[in-house]
């Protein structure tokens, strides 16, 4: 039984390369036939199941990119991938809730690994645009609702000063209450919107270079901070030094700006229409 076994997992590996090689030549049915057949070989390699949710992904096919990477996350839940893809799929369907959290859990994961892996980058805007979708579908029920209620509120307020007989033609005092109440109504909306209002990011949460709200935040031995990606590209291919300052610098000087990191997140939580900003 055990050489049985060794000899099925043998042969699906190859089925695997043979898939891999057909992806690569963007033979996607050919390489799907290959998946297939290692998934029936083996159907507890969790890998299997997302090489062929990949295939799924790249012709958009949603429905299958959805069961597979579910299979593959129920054999292993550790699989960035596997969160990446079942995030793209919930995001087509508008669940951006649902989205979000397996694009976060596919970049928790990334993390944690301190990769270097250039799926951060496409993971992070993926997510940028998740939040700012489901901001934007809850913003405009907001601030339907808020209108609704505001014009509620003016016209109950001009019916109390009807009834009372304050809002009369030759009684200028009644009508400068009347309107100064209407003006205090319309700037109580006013701010009780403005979370849902886009205006500019402060410039201290923001990256010198690329002028984007940050997401890694680190900062310099001269106390500027930078982008982490940006940076380093920037050590990598123009030199090594600071690019405001021009003090030399090494990557193993940068140290994570935590606190700009905590404040990013808390002005994101508080105004999401600015993950609109980070996916540009």
């Amino acid at each position: 039984m055990a050489a049985g076994g060794d000899g099925a997992a043998r042969q699906a590996e190859l089925r695997r390369i043979e898939g891999n090689a057909c992806f690569k030549k963007a033979r996607l049915g050919a390489a799907i036939d290959c998946y297939t057949e290692a998934i029936a070989l083996c159907p507890d390699v969790a890998v299997y199941w997302t090489n062929r949710a990949l295939c799924h992904f790249k012709r958009k096919d949603w429905v299958r990119v959805e069961e597979d990477s579910r299979r593959a996350l129920a054999l292993d839940d550790n699989l960035f991938k596997g969160h990446y893809l079942l995030g793209s799929a919930m995001l087509e369907k508008e669940e951006f809730d649902l989205a979000t959290k397996e694009f976060e859990k596919a970049l928790n994961l990334l993390k944690s690994a301190n990769s270097t892996n250039e799926m951060v980058e496409e993971i992070w805007q993926v997510l940028a645009k998740a939040k700012y979708l489901d901001w934007e579908r809850h913003s405009t029920e907001r601030v339907w609702r808020m209108q609704s209620l505001k014009e509620a509120c003016e016209s109950a307020l001009q019916e109390h000063h009807f009834l009372s007989g304050t809002l009369v033609e030759d009684s200028d005092r009644s009508s400068d209450e009347y309107w100064q109440q209407i003006k205090l109504l319309s700037e109580v909306f006013s701010k009780a919107t403005l979370a849902d209002t886009p205006a500019d990011v402060p410039d201290y949460l923001c990256c010198q270079i690329t002028f984007e709200i940050f997401r890694d935040p680190v900062i310099t031995p001269s106390g500027v901070t930078y982008e982490r990606g940006v940076l380093l590209q920037h050590l990598r291919r123009v030199g090594n030094f600071d690019p405001v300052t021009r003090e030399p610098l090494k990557e193993h000087q940068l140290v994570p700006n935590l606190a700009i990191k905590e404040a990013v997140q808390a002005y994101l939580k508080e105004h999401s229409w600015a993950y609109r900003l980070a996916d540009c």
